[in-house]
């Protein structure tokens, strides 16, 4: 049962983390004049509003049982940039929106977590939502579709910059991400050798041993 439950903390993390990340999108969205978001549903912090269920349920949950890394994601948000005064500063805003709450949260859990007994067991729960959501903090800034850094990239671009962009995005967006998640290198993965340098620098910088 104990084992059950530790594995258990990081699937509850994970949608914790994501609930927040799709909710900072919307109520962006929504606070720039795109009601969208909202007619969907999505300004909620309620995790069946933003829930995928391959992403959300099916695959953590599959990692909780089989001991694997805890993986995961949850349903886009849908926004009409037609509706925002400035539409590419603005949809930067949202886009930025969901990995800056990801850092928030994480920021506030290491300034929480200071103060809980070493032997609580909310000691642990801190610690992996700060960890899940550094992790989608730096994830969701990779320039690479469907993650947010592709929409800040496209948006900096000028327009016939964008297009050709665009366009290699739509045919090698996706092979791209699948080939960081899932190529092999050693003992870990393409994606784990970009990433796991940056997280454990903001890891030790929100939470200093000692």
């Amino acid at each position: 049962m104990e084992i059950i439950i530790n594995r258990l903390i990081p699937f509850l993390c994970l949608i914790i983390a994501i609930t927040v990340h799709e909710f900072f999108h919307a109520f962006a969205a929504d606070k720039l004049g795109d009601p969208t978001p909202r007619s969907f549903g999505r300004l909620s912090l309620n995790p069946l509003a933003h829930a995928d269920p391959l992403g959300t349920f099916l695959l953590p949950l599959m990692s909780t049982l089989t001991g694997i890394p805890t993986i995961g994601w949850a349903k886009p948000v849908t926004i009409d940039p037609f509706n925002f005064k400035y539409p590419k500063r603005d949809e930067i805003i949202v886009s930025l929106a969901g990995p800056f709450s990801n850092f928030l949260l994480a920021t506030i859990c290491s300034l929480l977590i200071r103060f809980v007994n070493p032997e609580s067991f909310l000691i642990s729960i801190f610690f992996y939502l700060i960890l899940i959501n550094i992790s989608l903090f730096v994830f969701n800034l990779l320039p690479i579709p469907p993650l947010d850094g592709s929409k800040v990239f496209l948006n900096i671009l000028s327009p016939q910059s964008q297009e050709r962009w665009s366009q290699a995005f739509d045919r090698y967006g996706l092979v791209l991400l699948l080939i960081l998640v899932f190529l092999p290198i050693g003992n870990s993965s393409l994606l784990s050798l970009i990433m796991s340098p940056i997280v454990n620098l903001i890891f030790r910088f929100l939470l200093p041993i000692g």
